[in-house]
């Protein structure tokens, strides 16, 4: 793994594929999480110290019919100019004439940041025409977008070809796998994975993965619910894969197989509907009644699942334990993220697997208390899932 540690900068344009999807207000389209971009700062600022420039690019949501204002890389520029202390330049367009003569123009220490990468359809085919377009405004290429690595897009993979010799992982890449390897390779015992959210089917491939790995395997959020009627438990109206009960049922044995402990929630908090504002109460997670839906692990659940964090020295988390977005029902997933935070304090390890994690993690403002909270949710997945992620594969091709 060639990383920008390795490579001195000094007079090179350095084009750098960032993770800029960030959430942007509504009505003044300003950025309500700079998480993303936080995370590029230190890998920006090693290239201007050594007396690079720097040429910034990436995606913002998902545009379908081309340029659209709301999609726009402008509205980033004043929280990344912020976070640098420095103007930032800005092209409105990524290869048309404009980027090509601020680039050309870029001097040692500047930064430019090209518009969204996904106003052409090419990005997302991953056209080598498009890609060689990009790879031409830099002399060297650093990808710091890991979030992004699962697709074979024109900017996350295949521009990487024309940087023979000259193509590097930035500290965000670097450090993602690092991590995430740590817990998949060199795992100190006991190791307990904690897998929540809707569906056994988005987990599926994972769960097989950390069978053969894990300890113990808490199973929360909607999905817990499919495993309580593959049980013969009734769950109302709680998310529930009826196509999946034999699957559950599997999994099941598969792990008493293996020796895994697996934990699932022996009460829940129910509601009669999917509101905040919902009639709730406490129930057994196999006896809820009609008319009545898990939103949560309920107390008991919540501190049996602490009890085995507290005794871990790997953790895994990847899903929330319920809908942790409405306060009512946001206890458990909170109780969960600070049994963690509390096992991190004793010497654990604990990766946060990104997506709904990393968001409940940082709700609750405890990001900086665990060891390493993943900014690429679906990538990181993957990985863990033992897929081969593009983004990586064409960095380390010769």
């Amino acid at each position: 793994m060639k990383t920008i540690d390795q490579y001195n900068f000094s007079g090179k344009k350095a084009l750098i594929r960032v993770d800029f999807n960030v959430p942007l207000d509504k009505a003044t389209l300003a950025v309500t999480d700079d998480t993303r971009i936080r995370a590029a700062i230190d890998t920006i600022r090693k290239i201007l110290a050594d007396g690079g420039s720097v040429i910034l690019m990436s995606h913002l949501g998902r545009p379908k019919e081309g340029p659209a204002d709301k999609y726009s890389l402008r509205h980033v520029v004043k929280t990344l100019s912020e976070l640098l202390k420095k103007d930032i330049k800005f092209a409105d367009d990524c290869i048309g004439e404009q980027a090509k003569t601020l680039a050309a123009g870029l001097k040692p220490g500047e930064v430019l940041l090209l518009e969204n990468l996904r106003f052409y359809k090419e990005e997302e085919k991953g056209d080598e025409a498009f890609a060689q377009k990009l790879a031409s405004l830099g002399d060297v290429y650093v990808n710091d977008a890991f979030g992004t690595a699962h697709r074979r897009h024109a900017s996350t993979a295949v521009i990487a070809q024309y940087f023979p010799g000259n193509k590097l992982f930035g500290y965000v890449m670097a450090n993602e796998l690092t991590n995430a390897n740590r817990v998949l390779s060199s795992a100190q015992k006991p190791f307990t994975a904690i897998t929540g959210g809707a569906k056994v089917s988005d987990k599926i491939l994972i769960i097989e993965q950390l069978l053969n790995k894990v300890d113990h395997l808490i199973i929360g959020g909607g999905m817990s619910y499919t495993f309580f009627r593959a049980m013969g438990g009734q769950t109302g109206s709680s998310l529930c894969e009826e196509d999946k009960l034999d699957l559950a049922r599997e999994i099941l044995d598969k792990a008493a197989a293996k020796g895994v402990k697996i934990h699932l929630p022996v009460d829940s908090i129910i509601a009669d509907s999917f509101s905040n504002e919902a009639n709730h109460k406490t129930c057994p997670s196999g006896e809820i009644p009609d008319g009545w839906m898990g939103l949560d692990i309920g107390p008991v659940a919540a501190m049996q699942f602490a009890e085995v964090i507290s005794h871990s020295k790997t953790i895994l988390w990847n899903g929330p334990m319920g809908v942790f977005e409405m306060s009512n029902f946001e206890r458990g997933t909170r109780m969960v993220a600070d049994a963690i935070v509390h096992a991190t304090s004793m010497g654990a390890f604990s990766l946060i697997g990104g997506g709904d994690s990393a968001a409940a993690i940082n709700k609750f403002d405890l990001g900086s208390k665990v060891s390493y909270v993943s900014t690429g949710g679906g990538a990181l997945l993957e990985y863990i899932e033992g897929k081969v992620l593009p983004g990586v594969e064409m960095l380390l091709a010769d």
